[in-house]
């Protein structure tokens, strides 16, 4: 017993340092690819792990009108709740230190606390930017979460049918891919549709342009965190980072659960596990890529209302056609 509850320690606090450090590395590397699209030199990859040190070097100021507990407490509860996720998700070719058969459900909620935690933290903080700032949060997590659950419901559903039990379980879902899963090309179509829906979805859970309006600095000066400094702007700019990495793994996982050492037939444990993991960190990249960066570079900030109806209208709507094509794949010969 003492044994597991050792390792999980130590597992934790490895997960943690690895989500920190990527979460900061690929942060570096969108804003300057960004840059480069835009025609300008950029920061420097390093830069974001710079900010960090600096902030927590800075004072750590609480507004006058301030609750200050729960102000100076939402940034650590956000922070806490991203690192737990990374116990569920399995990295490269390592298996998660927890898992269950409910995996799936569990991070969806996990991943509503970083933001309510940010919205806590925006009304407690007094000030009426960030309060502006956390009406539009909530709003905007309203909005996504439909076609976030749709998603999640068409490949458990399609799994439960081939049989499964655990369909909730990412032990189950990296062990049938949903490309394998499809029996024909109206599957096929389905899961490429939900794929496309959970990208556009990504910078909304993750408030980046154009899902940005929470924050807006053009707009309300930051929003949210506008009364923030010091550590507790530091742990939101950790939770970002890693909550960057944690959406782009769900999608690796979701969609692309593949290991390079199973397709190169490699068997070696040091050769595959090292293998495994730089193959994981690519995927990973080339989600933010696609997901963050060129959206952000090539889509202007959306208003409130927009986002609700890209999210509520437009998607969900095609989230619903994916989810049919998949209950229709195998009752329907395609010719």
């Amino acid at each position: 017993m003492s044994e597991i509850v050792l390792k999980t320690i130590v597992g934790t606090i490895v997960l943690a340092l690895f989500g920190i450090i990527f979460g900061l590395l690929y942060k570096g590397i969108d804003r300057k690819l960004s840059a480069h699209m835009q025609a300008r030199v950029g920061p420097p990859i390093r830069q974001p792990f710079r900010d960090v040190m600096k902030l927590f070097t800075k004072e750590n100021v609480i507004p006058r009108h301030a609750i200050p507990w729960i102000f100076n407490l939402a940034p650590l509860a956000g922070l806490v709740a991203t690192i737990s996720i990374l116990l569920y998700i399995p990295i490269g070719g390592f298996e998660p230190i927890l898992s269950g058969s409910g995996d799936l459900i569990l991070i969806l909620y996990l991943l509503i606390v970083p933001s309510l935690a940010m919205v806590v933290g925006g009304f407690a903080s007094g000030s009426p930017y960030a309060t502006v700032g956390a009406q539009r949060e909530m709003v905007t997590m309203i909005a996504y979460e439909f076609p976030l659950a749709i998603i999640i419901v068409s490949i458990a559903w399609k799994l439960n049918q081939l049989g499964n039990v655990d369909v909730f379980a990412l032990s189950t879902i990296t062990a049938n891919p949903v490309w394998n899963t499809a029996s024909g090309p109206l599957g096929i179509i389905g899961f490429a549709i939900l794929l496309i829906v959970l990208v556009i979805v990504t910078p909304g859970e993750l408030s980046k342009i154009p899902f940005d309006a929470p924050e807006a600095e053009t707009e309300i000066a930051g929003g949210l965190l506008v009364e923030y400094s010091g550590r507790n702007l530091a742990m939101f700019y950790l939770t970002d980072g890693v909550k960057t990495v944690i959406m782009a793994s769900l999608i690796v996982v979701l969609f692309f659960p593949y290991n390079l050492s199973n397709i190169l037939g490699i068997t070696g444990v040091y050769t595959t596990y090292a293998l495994d993991l730089i193959f994981y960190l690519l995927k990973v990249f080339l989600v933010i890529l696609f997901s963050v960066t060129l959206i952000r570079v090539g889509v202007a900030r959306l208003k409130i209302d927009q986002i609700v109806y890209t999210y509520w209208i437009p998607l969900t709507l095609l989230s619903l056609v994916g989810l049919v094509f998949i209950m229709w794949d195998g009752f329907v010969t395609v010719p």
